[in-house]
């Protein structure tokens, strides 16, 4: 994420189209809008346009405008381009426009003009251009769904935004973040068990996921500290499966480590070495988790008291 803000200072200082690529949800509008704002443009407007969401045979118009009695009834307006005058336009999703909305496109990007429906007066303009899809668009390129000679008016300039599972350090912070936007009259936090469960999660809508997970458990839970159990079970499947088992059989902690280095271990195809480097241990150590006979409690230890029970609940309690 370093990088990619030094990536959004140096690209804003120019005035290069911009094409931005990135999952679903990761945050490319969110760059577009710093580029913007970081840039000289930052007094003119910022037009941001979803090419998905517009039918085909109205995004000549929606992007460049239409003349008055064009056709009857409509009434004639500026485009998309012509609204950004001076400043920045942003098409998202850039790859779901079809063949003939691209060679439209590629006209304007060269000529920086565009012409209204039922017009053939050119406007010039004072734009710039950034554009985002989630999707290789050089991969399009290859396969004859994307025109080459756009994509290289495109693609001077590329940024690429990570996925939030390649940012696993971002999550706990976004959701503080998003916590601390919807602060009504009482300060909410995450447990320690829910920041485990928000962590371990892949996160395949990325940052668009994680801020309607956070609404959802604001609107249905009316607990100051947010638990594991008050998160969506899509969030929390694969993490509270491989509890699960455990906490029913109250294991000790002993017990839950041997079951753990067998996980590990199946996972790194019965590979010892593997399996050491994996958890962090000696070759010794995991032999005696291994040897441990612990998926059952281990009756001599001490059962858990009511204190340690509440460290799930994310309240605190004294080491012993």
């Amino acid at each position: 994420m370093a990088r990619l803000r030094h990536e959004i200072a140096r690209v804003a200082t120019t005035d290069f189209t911009v094409l931005i690529e990135g999952e679903s949800g990761s945050g490319k509008e969110l760059v577009a809008r710093q580029i913007h704002e970081q840039s000289t443009r930052r007094e003119g407007p910022f037009v941001a346009v979803n090419c998905a969401a517009i039918v085909d045979t109205l995004i000549e118009a929606e992007l460049f405008g239409i003349e008055d009695r064009t056709a009857t009834g409509v009434r004639g307006r500026a485009g998309k381009f012509e609204l950004a005058n001076e400043g920045t336009v942003f098409l998202d999703e850039v790859a779901d426009l079809s063949a003939a909305a691209q060679a439209k496109l590629l006209r304007a990007v060269q000529e920086l003009a565009v012409e209204r429906v039922g017009s053939h007066a050119t406007r010039p303009l004072d734009v710039r251009l950034i554009v985002a899809t989630n999707q290789r668009l050089r991969s399009m390129v290859e396969t004859h769904r994307f025109r080459s000679d756009l994509f290289y008016r495109l693609s001077g300039v590329e940024i690429q935004v990570p996925p939030l599972r390649e940012r696993r350090s971002d999550i706990l912070l976004l959701a503080a973040h998003f916590l601390r936007q919807h602060r009504g009259e009482s300060e909410r936090s995450l447990a320690p068990c829910a920041m485990d469960a928000l962590s371990a999660y892949d996160w395949p809508g990325n940052v668009r996921e994680l801020r309607r997970v956070i609404e959802h458990v604001l609107a249905f839970s009316g607990n100051r500290r947010i638990r594991v159990q008050d998160l969506p079970a899509t969030i929390t499947g694969e993490y509270v499966r491989n509890l699960q088992p455990s906490l029913l059989r109250d294991d000790t902690m002993r017990a839950w480590g041997s079951r753990y280095a067998r996980i590990v271990l199946d996972r790194c195809g019965n590979n010892k070495r593997e399996a050491c480097r994996v958890l962090g241990i000696s070759y010794h150590t995991l032999q005696s988790y291994l040897r441990y006979g612990g998926s059952t409690t281990d009756r001599s230890a001490p059962r858990p008291d009511a204190t340690s029970r509440r460290i799930d609940d994310g309240q605190d309690a004294q080491p012993s």
